[in-house]
């Protein structure tokens, strides 16, 4: 059952993105998207990934919207027209990646590739080579420890620069640059 709910509720989150008016709104759907992205992240276990989603995607990302909405003006210019040839190329580009899914491995199946060649080696030698009880620690902190080390200086410079940013609109503000502004798509 939340092996469908889950999606679903993400493709809910998706389309409500787009189709609601305020622009706090969307930046609010954005959040709980990414909260419950990295809810997903933790069933599949890729706790990595998930806290790397909900710092970036949830934390990070939110703050930064909620700042530039704050720093920016928005002006209605009124319904556009569609473009066809634009939804033409989309609809193309979408129907090609739907067929280029039926040649994907069923994950499940255990004799794909990385399950019938690079997990069971994982699974064998990870203590022998490291040290570590713990196979997906073993493997996050030493086979794949650039890859964590990459992951831990994307989110902290990213915090860094919200901080910068945060810092900014706080001076701007003890100077009597604030203004209010809103953020509806009206």
């Amino acid at each position: 059952m939340i092996d469908i709910a889950i999606p679903l509720f993400l493709v809910v989150c998706g389309i409500a993105v787009l189709l609601v008016k305020d622009l706090m709104s969307s930046i609010m759907i954005f959040s709980v998207y990414s909260l419950v992205m990295a809810i997903e992240w933790v069933r599949l276990n890729a706790v990595d990934v998930a806290i790397t989603e909900a710092a970036v995607g949830a934390g990070i990302s939110t703050v930064l919207f909620m700042v530039v909405l704050s720093r920016t003006k928005y002006v209605d210019e009124g319904k556009k027209p569609v473009s066809i040839p634009a939804l033409l190329v989309a609809a193309a580009v979408a129907a090609i990646l739907l067929y280029g899914t039926a040649d994907l491995p069923n994950l499940r199946d255990p004799n794909i590739a990385p399950s019938a060649h690079v997990a069971p080696y994982y699974l064998e030698k990870s203590y022998e080579e490291t040290g570590m009880i713990n196979v997906v620690a073993a493997i996050l902190a030493s086979y794949r420890g650039y890859d964590t080390l990459g992951e831990t200086v994307v989110v902290a410079t990213a915090g860094f620069c919200l901080i910068l940013l945060l810092r900014q609109l706080r001076k701007g503000r003890s100077t009597g640059d604030s203004e209010e502004r809103t953020g509806s798509r009206t």
